[in-house]
């Protein structure tokens, strides 16, 4: 997608930390530079929530404001639901791009598969439209303004791309270092390596026992950089990512399988 005329780029906005996080707000105030911004966005935080939709009960949602501002429309549901209803309901045409962001927190490595940042921006590029998630590393004090900028920076090259528009799905992480100094992009492939199953085990005050989740997914070297190791040493990562989980490799084996009921 070019972006030619600014003031005909429809974008949709969504994120999954809530439609009063300051994260989005930051992230729409940039992308006006680009065009025009439908924001729909969950009521509440749905991080972690993965690729999940509402479909065994109705879908809430209303228009909110912060006194004068418009913030968006709040819809109680995923974040995948919000791109839904956005493209059904309350976007005023087909958008061009799509933008799932800015997290407050990195989506690096299998964390791609919980991330709801990242399904609000797939669900986008399920439907064919040029989607990008991003995050930002957890910070307190995270500067959402300066990230943002960086963001719809980088965002704007990639939508200017040619070849760009035979991929439509990209994710985004920007270390805090980079907001600091000057960093480098790099373009590299998500790290697999799993999130331990580890728990801290405790007891509430009446006697019954709770989980807390423990532990994150480590950082492995290997012969490839990958989106982990590059943010370990400061690198912004640009990753494209696929909707199609079928392994080609294993379909013409598998067929020589003999298999039978």
């Amino acid at each position: 997608m070019s972006r030619g005329n600014s003031r005909n780029v429809q974008i949709l906005l969504t994120n999954d930390d809530g439609i009063y996080a300051p994260g989005l707000a930051a992230m729409e105030d940039e992308l006006r530079r680009l065009g025009d911004v439908c924001v729909v966005a969950p009521a509440i935080e749905q991080s972690g929530v993965g690729h999940s939709i509402t479909f065994l009960s109705p879908l809430m949602a209303k228009e909110v404001f912060d006194g004068e501002r418009r913030r968006g429309w709040a819809v109680e549901g995923s974040p995948a639901d919000c791109v839904k209803l956005g493209l059904a309901e309350f976007c005023p045409r087909r958008p061009d791009l799509l933008v799932s962001g800015l997290n407050g927190g990195l989506n690096l490595g299998i964390n791609v598969l919980y991330s709801g940042t990242v399904a609000g921006a797939t669900e986008g590029a399920l439907c064919g439209i040029p989607s990008v998630a991003v995050s930002l590393e957890y910070d307190e004090h995270a500067d959402f303004e300066r990230a943002s900028a960086l963001a719809v920076r980088l965002i704007e090259q990639i939508i200017q791309r040619d070849d760009a528009a035979d991929h439509p799905l990209y994710n985004i992480n920007i270390p805090t270092s980079a907001l600091a100094a000057p960093a480098e992009v790099r373009v590299v492939p998500m790290a697999t390596v799993p999130w331990g199953a580890e728990f801290d085990r405790r007891v509430d005050p009446k006697g019954r026992r709770y989980y807390w989740a423990t532990g994150t997914p480590s950082v492995t070297p290997g012969s490839e950089l990958t989106d982990m190791e590059a943010w370990e040493q400061g690198y912004v990562t640009l990753t494209p990512l696929r909707i199609d989980r079928t392994e080609p490799t294993m379909l013409a084996p598998m067929r020589e399988w003999k298999l039978s009921l």
